[in-house]
């Protein structure tokens, strides 16, 4: 409460029923709304302007009184000197207050107009109802015959700003409600553009998956046409040979590994105290690690004289065994399997160097890379079946979107129309 006025509670105006139903499309939408919102808009500058004209008088009335009171002495001489001290210095104040916050209003012509009103008006109030407040007592006392004038002149004005105030309130939230409108059949828009892409996507996908199962077809016959050729059965066969011929090499190795164990701690000896050249170095240390890889005819002369030599250094104790006489039987006995050794070892290679040869030429080369493009073109086709179901979930999405947005289309235009609007959104 200010000098006597308060705010009113406004007084709710009757929701507008609908009165009628209206099949419309989407794409009518946009003028419906601009139109709807060029009617609020003249509404309210309509309105705002008549109360703008019923205010502005009592803005003339406000400045007549400042310049009334500004004459009048109050009959101040007539009472105590300390009080017309008070009194005078509060007129003084109420005055300036008058003459200096209260302004001519603006013509109303646009929702600016509007605006700067009620910012005019709540300044106006404002600062005249807090001087007045201040100097009550001052007033309702010593000027009473402009008391009942400034309360009944600022009472009409707060109720004039308030209404203002509420009406632009009113048109404001109508303008955020096309806004979302607006905002809302962008989305809608957007979705349906994507729809379209994506929908383009799935088809283009779908394509894709048929040309490759097309192709993985064709792939897989030219494979079982491979595999039931006589050259792919012959390719099993030697291949089954070649690896069952491969065990032999297990005997073998098996049986060089054995006897050379014999003699391993005198050959590792010999391998660190022995000046032989590189090649015979090198032969000496696989004799120690993997001897079944070096009993070849080209390397036997070199073995022989390794295995001399080691002799040598256990007879004449430069190497330490712990019994030189079974060592020495056991170099002897390995000399005498050598050839055996080296014979077998070389049969073994020859063989399976023929076998192998005669794999590679019915190598079916073609059955590879045959089986590498299977592999390759089942993996893509898994991979567009994938992508096809994500763009399809993208897809479904989507539908299910588009009504919920045209439901809080068809909401929201029920909020500033007394028309009941049923999109279709086909």
């Amino acid at each position: 409460m200010v000098f006597g006025w308060g705010k009113k509670k406004q007084e709710e105006k009757p929701i507008e029923e609908i009165t009628a139903d209206k099949q419309i499309c989407l794409s009518d939408v946009p003028k419906i709304v601009t139109d709807l919102q060029e009617l609020r808009k003249s509404q309210t500058i309509s309105e705002i302007k008549n109360l703008r004209n019923a205010t502005a008088p009592l803005i003339d009335d406000l400045i007549n009184i400042g310049k009334m009171l500004e004459k009048d002495n109050l009959n101040v001489d007539d009472i105590d000197k300390h009080l017309a001290i008070i009194v005078v210095r509060g007129k003084k104040q109420v005055i300036n207050i008058i003459k200096k916050g209260v302004t001519r209003i603006p013509e109303i012509s646009s929702i600016e107009n509007a605006l700067e009103l009620d910012s005019t008006l709540n300044q106006i109030l404002k600062k005249v109802g807090d001087v007045l407040g201040r100097q009550t007592r001052v007033i309702h006392i010593f000027a009473k015959k402009y008391a009942a004038q400034l309360k009944n002149n600022l009472e009409v004005m707060n109720k004039n700003h308030s209404e203002i105030h509420a009406i632009l309130k009113i048109f404001d939230h109508t303008k955020s409600i096309s806004d979302e409108i607006l905002d809302y059949l962008t989305q809608i828009k957007t979705l349906r553009e994507t729809r379209t892409a994506n929908e383009k996507k799935i088809i283009e996908t779908k394509e894709n998956i048929v040309s490759l199962e097309k192709k993985i077809l064709s792939i897989q016959t030219s494979i079982e046409e491979i595999k039931s050729s006589e050259n792919y059965k012959k390719y099993l066969d030697l291949k089954k040979s070649l690896d069952e011929f491969g065990n032999q090499r297990t005997k073998i190795k098996n049986d060089i590994d054995a006897q050379f164990t014999k003699i391993s701690r005198p050959l590792s000896r010999y391998e660190y105290a022995s000046s032989l050249d590189k090649d015979q170095k090198n032969i000496l240390t696989k004799l120690n690690t993997d001897p079944f890889g070096i009993l070849l005819p080209k390397n036997k002369d070199s073995i022989i004289l390794i295995l001399e030599n080691v002799r040598k250094a256990v007879s004449s104790e430069s190497i330490s065994v712990k019994d030189i006489d079974k060592t020495l039987s056991q170099i002897t006995e390995t000399e005498e399997v050598l050839d055996g050794f080296v014979k077998q070892v070389s049969e073994y290679f020859k063989k399976y160097e023929q076998l192998e040869n005669d794999l590679n030429s019915l190598n079916p080369k073609n059955l590879f890379s045959l089986e590498n493009d299977l592999e390759k073109n089942i993996s893509f086709k898994k991979d567009a079946e994938l992508k096809s179901k994500i763009i399809q979930n993208e897809v479904d999405e989507i539908i299910s979107k588009i009504p919920r947005f045209v439901t809080k289309i068809e909401e929201k235009l029920r909020q500033f129309s007394n028309t009941k609007y049923i999109l279709d959104s086909s």
